[in-house]
């Protein structure tokens, strides 16, 4: 009797404890299924920045087919399900003009490389096809974004070039505004964008180049979607409703983004996504906007911590929250990932999306809150697929209509 008895408080105990680890994992499995079913579209990693800054550009000397140092390496893309991957040729806006563009040549000359270097597992892409034709070979489709239009010079030739060679987005500004876009973080100079602005945006949609919004000043999304012919992307931004940070979107531009038909990726930097760290970082970004490098922005970022103390954490939970938001407000059509993960390490990483292996984590968040198998889907890849078909579907209607602009900043070319 005795015996039973310690049987059944056994099996008692086995029947609660067990049941919410047992959901947890099941939750984490149905997550993989998901992301092999649908292989995840992220909008934005700095890895090529990363190797330019501590690896001096050796892309064949650091070698990420094993697990490598910082947070992006080819075992755990494919521990996280990611089929799909901008990779950002970021450039600082601390750099001089013909220096900032000499450095956008060199960081698509490291993204190049980079692809080509492990030809088993990338592909480079510049289509919505060519996305789909290098998944249906095992391989991540491999696709560039352009960090700051400060690096085109003003020039729409540049722009032209800079599309040859691969870019399929550009962020139309960085830190800092320039001499036709206000910025986010920077004091505005054109109340957003100037009319050679406008004229940028008609030209990345003739070519079938995705204007990319996140950086920019809320003037400058608004100007932005006002002349666009094609849907806009945020690469890498959150919800400006539950974080107050300048990066982020407010409403009425999420609401516009789905007019527009384009798309929010949400972003993994806890400052963009946790309050009380937006509120601690608040003086962080006008000390770091000018760092050309990445030794002086951690040397500026070291001491604001030594003077501020310990940052509070940023959750998966957190970044969870901020998806829910987009997708509700803006519409689930119009909601997508982008970890932005760029050799971050500590305290600087959301707490559960440390690399890029986690991506089903979060994704099981999301199954745990009740979303779909089908609305899943479309976060993770086909509302991405659908903007770049239709961004490449409205230039090739443009270029039936218009040649190449000869606009410059300033001598304007009449309509």
């Amino acid at each position: 009797m005795q015996l039973r008895g310690h049987i059944t408080i056994a099996l008692l105990l086995l029947a609660f404890q067990p049941i919410s680890a047992q959901n947890v994992d099941d939750a984490l499995q149905h997550a993989r299924a998901v992301l092999k079913q649908a292989p995840l579209v992220d909008g934005h990693n700095d890895l090529p920045w990363v190797i330019r800054e501590n690896f001096g550009g050796d892309v064949e000397g650091y070698d990420i087919s094993v697990v490598a140092q910082f947070d992006t390496d080819i075992p755990r893309l494919r521990a996280g399900g990611v089929g799909v991957q901008f990779w950002s040729v970021y450039v600082p806006t601390a750099l001089g003009p013909m220096e900032a563009m000499r450095t956008q040549l060199e960081q698509i000359d490291i993204a190049h490389r980079l692809i080509e270097a492990y030809p088993d597992d990338f592909a480079i892409a510049t289509s919505a096809s060519e996305v789909e034709a290098a998944n249906a070979e095992g391989k991540i489709a491999s696709l560039l974004g352009m960090e700051g239009g400060h690096t085109i010079v003003n020039s729409l030739g540049a722009l032209r070039s800079m599309f040859r060679l691969g870019v399929r987005y550009m962020t139309l500004t960085h830190f800092n505004g320039h001499d036709w876009a206000d910025s986010a973080t920077d004091d505005p100079r054109h109340d957003g964008l100037t009319e050679f602005g406008n004229e940028v945006v008609r030209e990345m949609n003739r070519l079938g180049m995705v204007v990319d919004l996140s950086h920019v000043s809320p003037a400058t999304m608004r100007d932005a979607l006002d002349v666009t012919e094609a849907p806009v992307m945020f690469s890498h931004s959150s919800a400006f409703a539950l974080t107050g940070s300048p990066r982020n979107v407010p409403d009425d531009v999420l609401r516009r983004v789905a007019e527009n038909n384009g798309i929010v990726m949400v972003t993994f930097v806890p400052e963009f996504v946790n309050d009380a760290r937006r509120k601690w970082a608040v003086g962080l970004i006008p000390l770091v906007k000018n760092a050309a490098t990445d030794e002086e922005w951690r040397r500026i970022a070291d001491q604001y911590q030594k003077d501020h103390g310990e940052p509070p954490a940023a959750s998966l939970s957190d970044v969870a929250d901020h998806i829910e938001y987009v997708a509700k407000v803006a519409g689930i059509d119009h909601v997508g990932i982008a970890g932005d993960f760029y050799g971050a390490e500590g305290n600087e990483l959301v707490v559960g999306l440390e690399d890029v292996a986690k991506y089903p984590d979060l994704i099981a968040e999301l199954i745990r809150r009740g979303w779909s198998d089908a609305d899943l889907i479309k976060l993770v890849r086909s509302n991405m697929l659908r903007v770049l078909r239709d961004v490449e579907r409205a230039a090739t209607g443009l270029q039936l209509i218009r040649t190449p602009s000869l606009e410059t900043i300033d001598e304007p070319v009449s309509g």
